[in-house]
């Protein structure tokens, strides 16, 4: 017996190695498969990617159009016919990248940080263009901007070729009719190159979109891209419609031409009606007038609902499935941040500070992510029911899994009043009084897909006035990741503020480095330059920042028992599986639904009306996302309230998780943070002085005005340009982000 049990002890420590080897064998081979498998759908979605963008410029040829026709023969007997075609040609492949996304997002290991050994340009952190019209624009960026250029002016010149070889096809006609017909022709080209162009434009504002997730572009900075497209649109159809007034008017027709309703073609008067509408929107939203009055702006911009519906009206289904595919996707996000925004949510806490900044603490579900560098756009009821306004997060996924919380500040109307309810309380006012009238809506939370920010050993930070809160947001979760032994590759952080004055340093209270990380210091250097460029001197004495933080009558206002409860999870980042299944079960329903009304409504009643059969269309992708989209939402709304019932059941509670940040003092300017008095940030010298001369990447991520962004890119461009040219390798590459939003 003695000799068994020591046969048996002797062998113990060899069976568990061999279960361990064969463990790490079976997890080696399942992350070879899981690379196998997103290599493979990534491929596919480049592949799919690739050909689509080549069928824009394929169409204007003689060999795109007879390619075209001869589908279109081939399909005539077909129950969805040139609509059909259409649709599979020009949205087809949107679909299929956006199914395709679903998986290659469930299988990405969404924490997993990879750092950049090597250093190398990217293009889509290289500025190439820093002013102009365009603002900052990196190089892939502006090799998107050239294709479009290319494909116009191809579009252009390919159907001037063909509308010159088919004037002989209109009989004998003088010089001028010739002139008149060509206009005409041309005419009809700009308005077919629009209608190309539309099938981009809705996609980069399509918040929650899965297609934006998987290109890792948040909608913040997706919205460039949108008004790009949209005054490009905008420019096409102006000469679309100059090119056909200008003929009616020659042949003395315009206003029989304006008010004429044609059934087996284009119904001009709903075309009038539809760019009417694009025009005020294009006005509108100039950047002048969108700066200056932004109210007009924000309203008039809901006028898009009646510029896609005259649009179908006037097109007719067949030309406008060429854009159906956009519109679709951005009905479904769109449908979706209805449902979320009519939740109302619980305002946790609220602080006031001395600088006129007011901080929001929300009540959110566990399994609602985001990262540092996401946003929600808010709606306050009490101060007005209709606009919405976007603000960076201020806290990060690791400071609490029950709350977010962003910072206002008071430079407009809307914030103002906001603070004011806030603040104009009386001391003896109870907490639940002072607050329990306030009642939040919430939409997202959005943003990048990866916190890209973490795989940079190096962070450059600069923000100008309320751009610190997304910084103040990576502050804490770098420092949370260090603390909590998460991957994080940065080591140094330089965060350069420029400020009007030294009072808005109290914000700086949110962020307890020494509370969140005792030790961080070992690991991580951070070093805070601020700038208040309105103030020649110390208002106080050295080394003494604003202490207190000024709060609602005095204090934090903590809400206990107010209105609301937490964030709803129905959002496009809410879950991978059931966004993914919302997009494709949807979609599919479309398809169902069309191919329905066309079996049992349009085939036996024969229905050939242009103008109808548009609407018909609008009309069924309309109905798929209310009906089909609407049951899957449903379940989603189902699985999230037995989540949260299941989470209560095992004891987890916002009301256990403190979150006291607010109520701390502020930071005291001691080490590792300066002030600079009566000055702006120097950008050469800042990145001289904190260069790297390890050759190693270097993160510069703004936030603030245009012109800040275009100074630390001008900056950015010009290191990067030199290092190019240089010989050495020491030098550091600058990788240039913006995060700002484009409105």
């Amino acid at each position: 017996m003695a000799l068994i049990q020591s046969q048996n002890t002797s062998d113990e420590p060899f069976l568990p190695s061999l279960d361990e080897t064969e463990k790490g064998s079976r997890k080696k081979l399942g992350c070879f498969f899981v690379s196998l498998s997103k290599w493979v759908l990534k491929v596919t979605m480049w592949v799919v990617f690739i050909a689509w963008i080549a069928l824009f410029f394929l169409i204007p040829s003689d060999y795109g159009t007879n390619l075209y026709d001869d589908l279109v023969t081939a399909t005539s007997g077909n129950l969805f016919g040139e609509t059909g075609v259409a649709l599979l040609l020009y949205g087809g492949p949107l679909f299929i990248i956006a199914f395709l996304a679903v998986p290659y997002l469930i299988i990405s290991d969404e924490e997993q940080v990879h750092e950049h050994k090597a250093p190398r340009f990217r293009l889509w952190t290289f500025p190439v263009l820093v002013d102009g019209p365009f603002g900052v624009v990196s190089a892939a960026e502006l090799i998107g901007i050239l294709l479009f250029v290319v494909f116009v002016l191809w579009a252009v010149s390919a159907y001037a070729v063909t509308n010159f070889e088919m004037l002989p096809t209109y009989g004998d006609l003088t010089l001028n009719q010739k002139r008149v017909q060509m206009l005409q022709m041309s005419a009809y080209c700009f308005a077919f190159i629009a209608l190309s162009c539309l099938a981009f434009l809705f996609l980069p504002i399509t918040r929650g979109s899965i297609l934006l997730r998987l290109v890792n572009i948040p909608f913040e900075h997706a919205t460039k891209y949108h008004i790009w497209l949209g005054n490009l649109i905008m420019f096409l159809l102006t000469l679309h419609g100059l090119g056909y007034m200008t003929v009616w008017i020659i042949r003395g027709i315009l206003l029989s031409s304006i008010v004429e309703w044609k059934s087996d073609g284009g119904a001009n008067f709903a075309g009038v009606i539809c760019y009417g509408f694009g025009l005020v929107i294009w006005i509108s939203a100039l950047g002048p007038v969108r700066r200056r009055y932004f109210d007009i702006f924000y309203y008039t911009h809901h006028l898009y609902i009646f510029f896609v519906i005259f649009l179908a009206l006037h097109v007719g289904d067949t030309y406008f499935s060429k854009a159906a595919g956009g519109i679709f996707l951005f009905l479904l996000d769109r449908f979706l941040r209805f449902w979320q925004s009519r939740r109302t949510v619980k305002i946790t806490s609220a602080t006031c500070f001395p600088c006129g900044s007011v901080k929001l603490v929300f009540s959110k579900p566990k399994n609602l992510r985001y990262n540092a560098l996401s946003f929600i756009f808010l709606k306050v009821g009490e101060v007005s029911w209709l606009q919405w306004h976007p603000f960076s997060v201020s806290s990060s996924p690791l400071d609490g899994k029950y709350h977010i919380s962003i910072l206002l500040k008071c430079v407009g109307d809307w914030t103002s009043k906001l603070r004011g309810k806030l603040s104009n309380c009386s001391v003896n006012q109870s907490e639940l009084d002072l607050h329990a009238n306030l009642t939040a809506s919430i939409e997202g939370p959005y943003g990048h897909e990866s916190p890209y920010y973490l795989k940079y050993s190096k962070l450059i930070l600069v923000a100008g006035g309320s751009g610190i809160s997304p910084f103040l947001a990576i502050l804490s979760d770098i420092l949370n990741r260090i603390k909590y032994e998460k991957p994080c590759f940065t080591r140094n952080v330089l965060l350069v503020w420029a400020v009007r004055n030294s009072g808005e340093v109290s914000l700086l209270s949110t962020v307890d480095m020494e509370s969140i990380c005792p030790s961080y210091s070992d690991k991580l250097t951070i070093e805070i330059e601020i700038y208040a460029t309105r103030e020649s001197e110390p208002l106080l004495e050295e080394g003494k920042a604003e202490r207190g933080v000024l709060r609602c009558g005095g204090s934090v206002g903590w809400i206990q028992g107010g209105q609301g409860g937490a964030m709803s999870l129905l959002c496009g980042t809410g879950s991978k599986v059931w966004c993914g299944v919302y997009v494709i079960i949807s979609s599919i329903g479309f398809v169902v639904i069309w191919g329905l009304l066309e079996k049992y409504y349009m085939v036996p009643l024969d229905v050939s009306y242009w103008w109808y059969r548009g609407i018909l269309f609008l009309g069924s992708m309309v109905a798929a996302v209310v009906m089909v989209g609407g049951g899957v939402v449903a379940l989603w709304h189902i699985w999230e309230r037995k989540w949260v019932e299941a989470a209560e059941e095992d004891g987890e509670r916002l009301d256990n998780e403190t979150v006291t940040r607010g109520s701390q003092e502020s930071v005291g300017v001691g080490s590792g943070i300066k002030i600079r008095y009566g000055r702006r940030p120097d950008f050469g010298e800042i990145f001289e002085e904190n260069g790297i001369s390890d050759g190693s990447d270097v993160g510069v991520i703004v936030c603030g005005p245009s012109n800040l962004q275009s100074s630390v890119a001008r900056e950015c461009r010009s290191r990067n340009l030199r290092r190019s040219c240089s010989s050495s390798s020491s030098q550091p590459v600058f990788h240039f982000h913006s995060h700002s939003f484009c409105f």
